[in-house]
């Protein structure tokens, strides 16, 4: 007989858990430790080690994204502006601009939407904000 393997379960029948039905424990505003699935948690909440803090409420992520596309419509405008006067050789230099801010633009509204639907989740389950 071989050697049976170390921390495998050895049980007929045994299902791994599905990786949506972990949950994620961690310390909530009121100082409790709450286990959170995925879409509960929304977006990272640690500073992950950097010097400053990121944002990572609805309202600040709003915000952030908000100003990304009041940015993003400036850049536009001046496309526009280009197109318009026919100084294509403009757009030749600054192409690679309009790829820098859209990551960002793109990045920033996907993670208003997602914690925003978080927050519903743990509204509707009652849980406080995760701090961590």
């Amino acid at each position: 007989m071989g050697k049976r393997s170390e921390g495998v379960p050895q049980d007929p029948g045994y299902v791994p858990p599905r990786p949506e039905d972990q949950l994620i424990y961690r310390r909530a505003e009121n100082g409790e430790m709450v286990g959170y699935t995925a879409a509960e948690y929304g977006v990272r909440k640690d500073d992950g080690g950097g010097l400053v803090k990121p944002y990572n409420s609805s309202a600040g992520l709003l915000f952030l994204s908000v100003l990304m596309t009041i940015c993003f419509g400036g850049m536009i405008y001046g496309l526009i502006q280009i197109a318009i006067t026919g100084q294509w050789h403009i757009l030749g230099e600054i192409w690679w601009m309009y790829l820098l801010v859209l990551y960002p633009l793109l990045a920033g509204w996907a993670g208003y939407f997602t914690e925003r639907s978080a927050e519903k989740l743990r509204k509707a389950r009652n849980l406080s904000r995760p701090v961590e």
